[in-house]
């Protein structure tokens, strides 16, 4: 008689969040929790000789908790050493990770809009806060980190320590102090997101996103006065859509991207007569840009300017701000940036050229019908055409089979077997976010499976941003029924998105999810099931 399977823990990690939930914490904020076993023991840790795979593939988000795994001089906090560890990522989430196996590296794009201005001599700065600092870098650049000759890169510190939502202005006036500056510096390009939008519409505080909104025009109104006084000028727009709808169908808060299209408007005291602006796609911004800077655009961007005309007086100095999440909603009470009464949104939108673009779907190389996200919406922005996203990429390659015949992931799973070692994954509970899907390390677990492969743990990522708050325990329990299906996979950890996943320098976050992962420490909770 075969020996018995031990449960692969889903379901007493559900029990622990719920437990979680009563003491006031949250899917994204979740501390985390470690599955101990009778003895009160670690169900797993990372030791000599075992392989990880950071099955997440977006990139910002991934840096802090990889260096953690991967960087030879530490100096973070301390971190128990683990010989002969091989640390596999999904997609490549810095350059600096290159030495690393990647299991669907890139394809870096070239002639982008940073690219093109630097290459004519021009000088350009890019400010953002650190929630989105890589947003107006890495991705607007087309995958690379290092900026451009030229270019000035500013990163205004978000709020630490405290949740957004008790801060909905987070730090836009660091960010529009930024941008005058550079207005004042002379700057012939800026580009600026100013984030609230996205991040307070990813909590379900009304009063939040009505004070995000307020925040938001009374930046704008200032950002576009001193633009204007500098002879700039300014083009606004969103990546994504997320705070015009304020509650789901069902009245419960709405808290994630839409596929809603975004606002363009084209601002200028010099404007000539007649001058329109037509609707369009994201793809179709940079070429516009490119032209009011008096440089024609790169025959990769086939992405075409969006103005009737945008040649008069010689080469203009442009500003592009980025309202992150500001989607176009309905006129009612479905809509906070509508019930906020935004007086220098609406001047604006009445007395200038206004038209949509679209933000979601294969309008910014996602999957039809899927919703907009920063890293599709800066890179369509930035590249001045349509780019295949990684979960299009990933997804088809799951659909045709070709995920499963990876060969770097194979090389990792076939050195664990002959190590006779751990294979530990890394996923996201999630099926719908743009930094990964729970699919992906179900699929590396069959591969596993298949190669004949016993000792393999899941530490999962709570998500809490592109699921309904509260729903992990529900999604724990389904990928508790196909973790049986599959026969092998036990989940060790559990741990929030906004811990595991910080991207704003707070490495205290990241310790606490990497001590989770690597050596099983964190708060224990019983594999009861």
């Amino acid at each position: 008689m075969p020996a018995r399977r031990a449960p692969p823990g889903a379901l007493s990690l559900a029990l622990a969040v719920r437990e979680r939930y009563r003491q006031g914490q949250s899917d994204y904020s979740l501390e985390p929790v470690v599955l101990v076993d009778g003895d009160g023991q670690p169900v797993a840790r990372v030791h000599d000789g075992d392989a990880v795979v950071f099955c997440c593939r977006r990139g910002e988000r991934e840096v802090q908790l990889t260096e953690a795994f991967v960087e030879g001089e530490w100096s973070r906090f301390p971190r128990r050493a683990v010989r002969d560890l091989t640390f596999c990522t999904l997609t490549l989430y810095h350059e600096k990770f290159s030495r690393l196996p990647v299991a669907f590296a890139p394809t870096r794009l070239s002639s982008t809009l940073g690219e093109v201005v630097s290459r004519m001599g021009l000088t350009q700065l890019h400010v953002a806060e650190s929630e989105k600092y890589a947003h107006v870098t890495y991705f607007l650049n087309g995958g690379r980190h290092e900026p451009y000759a030229g270019e000035q890169d500013v990163r205004v510190p978000s709020p630490k320590g405290i949740p957004f939502e008790q801060v909905p202005e987070l730090n836009a006036a660091g960010v529009a102090a930024a941008v005058r500056k550079g207005i004042g510096d002379r700057f012939d390009l800026i580009v600026a997101n100013i984030a609230n939008g996205d991040v307070i519409g990813h909590t379900s505080s009304r009063e939040a996103k009505l004070r995000c909104a307020a925040e938001v025009d009374a930046r704008l109104g200032e950002i576009v006065q001193e633009a204007f006084d500098g002879d700039y000028v300014v083009l606004v727009t969103a990546d994504h859509g997320n705070l015009e709808i304020l509650t789901t169908a069902d009245g419960s808060p709405h808290v994630s991207h839409t596929d809603s299209p975004v606002p363009f408007l084209f601002l200028d005291r010099r404007r000539p007569p007649g001058v329109h602006a037509r609707d369009g796609a994201l793809a179709d911004v940079a070429p516009t840009v490119l032209r009011l800077l008096g440089v024609e655009p790169p025959r990769e961007m086939d992405g075409g300017c969006l103005l009737s005309s945008a040649r008069w007086n010689g080469g203009r100095r442009v500003l592009l701000l980025i309202l992150d999440g500001w989607g176009i909603g309905r006129q009612d009470d479905s809509n906070p940036i509508y019930l906020a009464q935004p007086e220098n949104w609406n001047r604006l939108t009445q007395e200038h050229p206004v038209s949509r673009l679209q933000a979601s779907g294969d309008a910014v190389g996602l999957r039809p019908g899927k919703a907009g996200n920063s890293e599709a919406g800066h890179m369509n922005l930035g590249a001045g055409r349509v780019i295949q996203q990684d979960d299009v990429r990933l997804e088809a390659a799951m659909a045709d089979g070709t995920f499963s015949k990876n060969k770097t992931l194979l090389r990792v799973i076939d050195g664990v077997r002959k190590r006779r070692s751990n294979l530990h994954l890394i996923g996201l509970l999630s099926e719908k976010s743009s930094h990964g899907s729970i699919e992906y390390p179900l699929e590396v677990l069959r591969m596993a499976r298949h190669k004949g492969l016993s000792n393999a743990y899941l530490h999962v990522i709570l998500d809490g941003r592109s699921t309904e708050p509260g729903s992990a325990p529900e999604m724990l329990a389904r990928l508790g029924e196909r973790l049986q299906e599959i026969g092998i996979g036990r989940v060790a950890s559990g741990v929030g998105r906004g811990i595991a996943l910080d991207r704003n320098g707070d490495y205290e976050k990241t310790r606490r999810a990497y001590e989770a992962i690597a050596d099983g420490i964190g708060q224990p909770h019983p594999v009861s099931e």
